[in-house]
């Protein structure tokens, strides 16, 4: 006759241990991955730090690598991030808005949904050429930094829909009983009760987003962003470059010195992305602080 007791207390024992042997496993795939990137950072600024100056930021491209710069394209990254921002955040976060407190539920709910979660794995070079055919050709902008702005703003879209629809999902029900029981629209509840509820999370998900556009290549080199720049954009039509395109021409060339250069490049563009990162997370601790 089984011992049942017997039988639970040595299944209780193996669970216990394949616990343990799944989290020592998924210790050292994080640890792994994180001395990975510690190599990687290192070896970047090993390669860059001597290069960082106020001349190497001042200073336009070159065919000489000791002459060569990168303030167009510095210049060029920030002005086609706020355009992103610009673009993409007040359309995203209404989209969100109107798909989850003012889109009746149903198929159609769940299928749009869907779609726009299909749309943030799309590859980032899918994106770059519809906003060559649609941007550069069909809306005849030709590859001027609008075109590369709506096209990020494309690429980053579904990622804060998505975001910010899950922020939303996290306001309390009661929450917009309250506000319907004093009387309030359907429009001052989402807009005065829902969204400042939210806020945090969904400057999450932008900060994700904006992270992620600040560092693709793929796109733009499809519509066309420059290699090299000698010059700083003026306007929204005006040719440009920034710094993952700068990154991408300097260490396609043999020289050493290029690729050292391309380095310290990385280590602007990951101080610019901390930068961003930081103000956001100030701005969204500010909100968690609010009553």
């Amino acid at each position: 006759m089984i011992d049942k007791n017997n039988l639970f207390a040595n299944n209780l024992v193996q669970r216990h241990r394949t616990a343990k042997i799944f989290a020592y496993c998924c210790a050292i795939v994080t640890w792994a991955g994180a001395a990975l990137l510690i190599a990687l950072i290192y070896q970047i600024c090993a390669d860059g730090i001597k290069w960082l100056d106020a001349q190497f930021l001042t200073s336009f491209p070159s065919r000489f690598y000791y002459k060569a710069g990168i303030k167009s394209a510095l210049v060029g990254t920030v002005y086609l991030i706020s355009l992103v921002a610009l673009i993409a955040i007040p359309v995203g976060v209404a989209a969100a808005i109107y798909l989850e407190e003012f889109f009746p539920p149903g198929r159609i709910n769940k299928l749009v949904e869907l779609n726009i979660a299909n749309l943030a794995g799309v590859p980032s070079i899918v994106y770059g050429i519809i906003g060559l055919a649609i941007f550069v050709r069909g809306a005849e902008l030709g590859r001027s930094l609008i075109s590369g702005a709506l096209t990020m703003s494309l690429l980053i879209l579904p990622v804060i829909i998505v975001a910010s629809r899950e922020a939303i999902k996290t306001v309390p029900l009661s929450t917009r009983q309250a506000a319907f029981a004093l009387g309030a629209t359907r429009w001052q509840t989402a807009l005065a009760h829902v969204l400042p509820a939210a806020f945090p999370g969904i400057l999450t998900g932008i900060i994700l987003a904006l992270s992620r556009a600040i560092g693709e290549t793929a796109p733009l080199i499809m519509i066309g962003a420059l290699t090299y720049v000698a010059f700083l954009p003026e306007g929204p039509m005006d040719t440009f470059t920034a710094l993952p395109i700068q990154i991408y021409n300097w260490v396609s060339r043999p020289q050493q010195e290029f690729h050292e250069l391309a380095a310290g490049a990385i280590i602007v563009l990951l101080a610019v992305l901390l930068l961003m990162n930081a103000s956001a997370i100030f701005i969204r601790y500010k909100a968690e602080q609010k009553p």
